[in-house]
């Protein structure tokens, strides 16, 4: 039996965490950008590699997190409890659009149009610092609010027998919808650049690039939107059923168990609907959930079983804060 401590926190989940923005931090600072290792690189549509399972990882993290914080409340809503939701969910989006301002004021003013080029240093700072009219909306960080948002107030509104049918059902409409709207072609005219070309409009969108197409489209869009909710329900699921018990063995077994019935069932429905991050595919979702689940359950056994715990202090001080 493990102490109280231990059961309330696993130092493990804290080094799972600090090896995904480690993973992040790594993969966004490649050295050259024309000369990256191929698993530092994502999938440039179908596919996936080592890249692109850190932002999943990330996600199924902020589910088992939002287990932990919420059952402190025992996952009874109230108006504290409600506004505290409301709140970090603006914190995590405002602090997306400081990024992506701060990314783009930089940039311009790096590398400025010939028509701001020409006015004095001051002026071109104005002009670099006014570019609200062609920010982009959502990303990375906005996506965590959002999916963090539903995901709470899924928890405190909805009794948790109920979540699996929701995530089921999530990801069986959100399938039907790439099918039917041709949602796995890399264009346009794809159900999902359609959605958001109409309520952001292509200024405010990310512009993507694969075999020398560029178009206006969002990995983190609005229909995707939606699987990646589903994504954060499937690791809060787990940790319903892992953190109610207080023997690590009995965690790993059922973590192991998860992983592997999650990673089979994406990678075999992959035939079908293929796993592609992009536009967060059903299958990325289930694979993604799995091998996160698998990683979880190993280093509990070498971290909090085996206490091999002097090589994850690095990750440690990534990892230690969920914020």
């Amino acid at each position: 039996m493990q102490p109280t401590k231990q059961s309330n926190r696993i130092l493990a989940l804290d080094i799972l965490r600090g090896i995904t923005i480690a993973g992040m931090i790594l993969v966004n600072n490649p050295g050259s950008w024309g000369n990256i290792y191929a698993p530092l690189a994502h999938a440039s549509w179908n596919g996936l590699t080592p890249t692109d399972l850190v932002f999943p990882f990330f996600m199924f993290i902020m589910g088992i997190s939002t287990y932990i914080s919420l059952r402190k409340s025992d996952f009874t809503p109230s108006g504290q409890l409600v506004w505290k939701i409301v709140r970090r969910t603006i914190v995590i989006f405002a602090i997306g659009l400081a990024i992506a301002w701060f990314g783009k004021f930089c940039r311009t003013l790096a590398n400025p149009p010939e028509e701001v080029a020409s006015l004095s240093l001051g002026w071109q700072i104005l002009a670099a610092a006014n570019s609200f009219d062609t920010l982009r909306i959502l990303g990375v960080m906005p996506r965590l609010a959002l999916c963090y948002c539903a995901a709470a107030f899924v928890a405190i509104f909805v009794k948790h027998r109920f979540i699996p049918w929701i995530i089921a059902l999530i990801l069986v409409a959100y399938s039907a919808i790439l099918i039917l709207g041709n949602g796995y072609e890399f264009s346009e005219q794809s159900i999902i650049a359609r959605v958001d070309l109409a309520v952001l409009g292509d200024s405010h969108m990310y512009h993507d690039s694969i075999d020398g197409v560029r178009i206006a489209f969002d990995p983190e869009g609005i229909l995707s939107t939606l699987p990646a909710i589903a994504h954060v329900l499937l690791g809060f699921c787990v940790a319903t059923f892992v953190m109610t018990v207080k023997d690590n063995h009995q965690r790993i077994e059922r973590l192991f168990i998860v992983g592997a019935i999650l990673t089979f069932a994406g990678f075999l429905l992959s035939y079908g609907l293929p796993i592609n991050k992009k536009i967060w595919s059903p299958t990325f979702v289930l694979t993604t959930c799995g091998l996160a689940s698998t990683l979880l359950a190993l280093l509990i056994w070498i971290i909090d079983i085996r206490g091999h715990k002097e090589w994850c202090r690095f990750f440690e001080s990534f990892g230690i804060n969920p914020l």
